[in-house]
């Protein structure tokens, strides 16, 4: 034995838990340690900021001024260039402070300020007008050729100007009109913005088009109204005239327009610009309502004309000619770096398509990015933010690599990781068409006899293609992808080409020929047409995507009245898709969208295909490459892969929690307490959500798209994780591989059947993948229940989709499982279809099993449900009896002798509304009233009330507990 000074002994752990736990401890710091080394900050910034107010005349000569709020970014050396940075429609200097700041940090003096009517800024909001906001802009470049930290030539500033959407609009228009912006980096902007506002997609000739994405631009357009109401009511409230705008909303408030090219959504970005001291800090106004809101009167006639009539007469196109790009591109031969959104409704790729053709005719240097985001899909990232600062160092200083006229765009896949879809870059060496060779464009052969369409009274019901500003957040799903996706029957003519034998990349703008006829049996032929059409890339299973959301809506007029038809060549919009082998294209076109200003006569035409039908894609060749992966970032992966490991590690102890079970609930088929799903990023899915189904109910899961349905069922099938709180089915805590599982069956994630196999051999395999003995699958139980009859002997390409949908629910019936799980059954099924599907979920309810059906649409919940759990922005706004919720709306319904006087005598009473009439009936909103007291008004009236009672209707009831808002989500 050695003595001296002792060394204190680690107890090293000994079971094999502990050891586990151990292990995966180390591995989480040191991939801990390597995410930290790879991307810890980087050293405190040192830009300076200094804010200013600065008087400019309301109009050039005017002595009256306006206040623009601004703010300047010093870097850390100076003399520097400067960069412009102008914000989105609806946010202001401050909307743009995190992409300023980036510029600064990279060695810009960056000048950013709230345009007319948006911040701190005064005036009204002229929609980039040049006297106002462009002679403001103008303005902005003197103070900085006056300051000592910008650097310049003979007093000449070396300044670019960048901006998105409308502050990309602001840069064009800045460069076409002052010759001191030497280069410009517009992003999600448009050309023209009456083509923006109201298109018209249709031509008479075939079109010579040799870019990618060259849209038809023709006249008398049809009125975008959804995207259209969203900005006007962005600027329509909060100032009143001649007093200042709102109050700047703090720093690093994303809103509006901007907001949407950053993430947030334009629709989001709406309902953050609303008056009366809204989330964006808008002071109320202090007098009368002005229905112009911040607007010029100019603006506001024009939008007013638009919405009213859905047309625009020639003064309102000069208008919006004359603050539109198009305007000068001409005029414009500084570098210039185009950077269009592939997701967006608003501005597609046909405005940055012609905005490219435009000034490279007139000798400018151009280059062109296509990413995945937009309007509808996001600001671009953090890597394309530091291309566009490299192109504006080079273009002002030299320095760096010449970017050159290329062009790239993105391809979007279906894998993910980290949450996000994959994406690769193609790039080829010029623009096709405008600084290379034309576009190839590759003919598919459409298929179909000509057919008539209907345009309903009033054009409602309408199609839906897709809710602006929204459109993104489902976008990677194909199958929440065609909620967004509907057409009404009879209402459109449906043309599709064969299987494609190899995959295809479209890249722009395809075209069609089509012929158009009125009907010549109408009492009186309508003379135009208002279409919309739309390409659909349908799987083999059947299941149709609508890329990016897109319509091309177009107009045809000078129809003959005895039913000869009329050509015309139809654009459809500017897409990025690769279109697998074995997919089909099918054209839709319709006569209603319910973004756009749709006529409201009934109508009936014919459509027809011409040409041979020939489809034109756009394929653009190129080098494929993904993103790069310097030292650092595979650093960072080996970080992520060691933490990936300690995740498995973790994930085979935990799965003990499996055998977690409450027996006091084991004949209860599901209980969820204090559910919530955070994402990344600060998103919530589901928030604190508590409920419980008992043996034998049929329970719907009822709310608006993007409550948090489908991410509730798919924590309930162990698909995702909870952030917090616990799901237990008959008393078993649910887990990732949790043997009580199998007692579930679930028609979650989608089908998947193979189209080759008849629907029997489908089940079959999908029994047999399951382990399980095939004398408990109950094939013939499922398939009576389902209803499929001889068809189930048929290979599945055969089958319409409410057949898919019916095998798919026999499939989730097979072994006759005690809690069956479905995520909108009812989905893509016309009324009949959805009849039926009622009666397979109420027959399989009857044999005391229980049922959880997630659905947006009320009258089937209503129709189908014993119970009904309410969400409504991840959170739990109700539960309880069909009956019982439906009866708590508030609104009464009286059976009388004299409905016209009682209607009457109702609507004189304080607070009661909604009052109508249908026969004996008469329906009111008694607001608080009790019905005794109601009846009394009514006996005092002279009235003979035989019957009173709650008006029994689920819709009033979810209205008034997730608001109107939410019947558009």
């Amino acid at each position: 034995m050695k003595y001296g000074h002792s060394v204190p002994r680690i107890p090293l752990p000994r079971t094999r838990g502990a050891k586990l736990i151990a292990l995966a401890a180390v591995v989480v710091v040191l991939a801990a340690a390597a995410v930290v080394w790879t991307n810890s900050d980087p050293a405190p910034s040192a830009v300076k900021t200094q804010d200013a107010t600065l008087d400019l005349p309301e109009t050039p000569g005017s002595s009256e001024v306006v206040k623009i709020d601004t703010t300047t970014y010093l870097p850390e050396r100076t003399p520097a260039p400067a960069v412009l940075l102008a914000h989105g429609f609806g946010g202001d200097k401050n909307s743009v402070a995190t992409e300023a700041r980036e510029l600064a940090d990279k060695g810009f003096v960056v000048l950013t300020w709230s345009a007319r009517g948006f911040g701190r800024s005064t005036g009204k909001i002229a929609l980039n007008d040049p006297d106002r906001e462009v002679a403001d802009a103008r303005k902005l470049i003197d103070t900085l050729a006056a300051r000592p930290e910008v650097l310049s030539e003979n007093g000449d500033p070396k300044v670019a100007v960048s901006g998105a959407s409308y502050g990309g609009a602001l840069s064009l228009l800045l460069a076409g009109t002052d010759k001191r912006v030497d280069a410009i980096a517009p992003v999600i902007t448009y050309n023209d913005l009456a083509q923006g506002l109201f298109p018209n997609a249709a031509a008479p000739a075939a079109p010579n088009a040799t870019t990618p994405a060259a849209g038809a631009f023709t006249a008398d357009g049809v009125f975008k109204k959804s995207w259209a109401g969203i900005f006007f009511s962005a600027g329509s409230g909060a100032a009143q005239s001649g007093s200042p705008a709102n109050d700047a909303p703090e720093a690093g408030d994303e809103t509006s327009e901007s907001g949407a090219a950053q993430g947030t959504g334009a629709a989001g970005a709406a309902a953050q610009s609303l008056p009366l001291g809204g989330p964006n800090g808008q002071r109320p106004p202090s007098g009368p309502a002005d229905p112009c809101g911040r607007f010029t009167a100019e603006v506001c006639q024009a939008y007013t004309e638009l919405a009213t009539t859905g047309k625009a007469s020639q003064k309102t196109v000069d208008l919006l000619r004359r603050v539109s790009p198009a305007s000068v591109t001409d005029k414009i031969t500084v570098p210039t770096l185009l950077v269009q959104g592939e997701s967006d409704t608003l501005f597609g790729l046909d405005q940055s398509d012609a905005t490219a053709r435009q000034i490279s005719a007139a000798g400018g240097k151009v280059r062109t990015i296509w990413y995945t985001g937009g309007h509808d899909g996001g600001k671009p990232g953090q890597k394309l933010r530091a291309q566009i600062a490299d192109f504006l160092k080079f273009s002002l200083t030299g320095q760096g690599s010449d970017p050159g006229t290329g062009f790239s765009y993105d391809i979007q896949g279906t894998l993910r990781a980290n949450g996000a879809p994959s994406v690769r870059t193609v790039s080829a060496p010029a623009y096709p068409g405008a600084t290379g060779d034309a576009t190839e464009r590759r003919q598919f052969a459409l298929a179909g006899p000509a057919q008539p369409v209907v345009r309903p009274a009033g054009g409602n019901p309408a199609a839906v293609s897709g809710i602006p500003g929204l459109n993104g957040a489902v976008a990677g799903s194909s199958r929440l992808s065609g909620l967004f996706s509907l057409d009404p029957p009879g209402q459109a003519a449906q043309f599709a080409t064969p299987p494609l034998d190899a995959q295809t990349i479209a890249a722009g703008s395809s075209t069609v020929r089509l012929q158009v006829s009125a009907d010549p049996s109408a009492a009186a032929p309508q003379k135009e047409a208002v279409l919309f059409a739309k390409l659909y890339d349908v799987n083999s299973e059947g299941v149709r995507t609508l890329p990016a959301n897109a319509v091309a809506p177009f107009r045809v007029s000078g129809l003959p009245a005895d039913g000869s038809p009329v050509e015309v060549t139809v654009t459809l919009p500017g897409i990025v898709r690769p279109l697998e082998a074995g997919h089909t294209l099918r054209l839709v076109v319709g006569t209603t969208d319910q973004a756009f200003a749709t006529p409201v006569e009934p109508a009936v035409f014919r459509i027809g295909l011409a040409d041979g039908g020939r489809l034109a894609v756009p394929v653009v060749h190129g080098n494929s490459v993904g993103a790069g992966a310097p030292t650092a970032q595979l650093l960072g992966i080996a970080g992520t892969l060691l933490a990936g490991i300690a995740i498995t590690v973790i994930a085979a102890f935990r799965r003990r929690r499996a055998h977690d079970v409450d027996e006091s609930l084991a004949k209860t088929p599901l209980v969820i307490e204090g559910l919530r799903k955070a994402y990344a990023g600060g998103f919530v899915a589901v928030k604190d959500l508590s409920f419980r189904v008992e043996p034998g109910q049929v329970l719907g899961l009822l709310g608006p798209n993007g409550a948090g349905k489908t991410t509730t069922l798919r924590m309930l099938m162990g698909l995702i994780t909870p952030t917090a709180g616990t799901i237990r089915v008959f008393g078993h805590l649910i887990a990732p591989g949790a043997p009580v599982l199998s007692r579930i069956g679930s028609f979650v994630e989608g089908s998947g059947f193979l189209p080759h196999l008849s629907g029997k051999e489908n089940l079959e395999l999908y029994w047999a993948s399951t382990g399980r003995p095939a004398d408990k699958a109950h094939f013939a139980e499922a398939l009576e229940i389902a209803g499929l009859g001889d068809a189930v002997n048929r290979r599945v390409r055969t089958y319409s989709q409410g057949m898919r949908q019916r095998l798919a629910i026999a499939q989730a019936m097979l072994g006759l499982p005690e809690l069956m799980v479905l995520d909108e059954p009812t989905n893509g099924l016309d009324p009949p279809q959805i009849h039926q599907m009622r009666e397979v979920l109420q027959r399989y309810a009857a044999t005391g099993r229980t049922v959880v059906v997630s659905s947006h649409l009320l009258a089937e919940v209503e129709q189908t449900c014993t119970h009904v759990v309410v969400m409504h922005r991840g959170m739990l706004v109700a539960s309880g009896e069909v009956g019982e919720l439906a009866a708590s709306s508030g609104e009464a319904t009286f059976r009388v002798d004299k409905p016209a006087e009682a209607a009457e005598a109702l609507r004189k009473v304080g607070g009661v509304s909604g009052v109508d009439v249908d026969g004996e009936l008469v329906h009111a909103d008694l607001d608080g009233l009790a019905r005794a007291e109601a009846v009394a008004v009514l006996v005092r009236a002279g009235v003979a009330v035989e019957q009173a009672g709650p008006r029994r209707r689920l819709e009033d009831a979810f209205l008034q507990l997730v608001g109107e808002d939410s019947k558009g989500e």
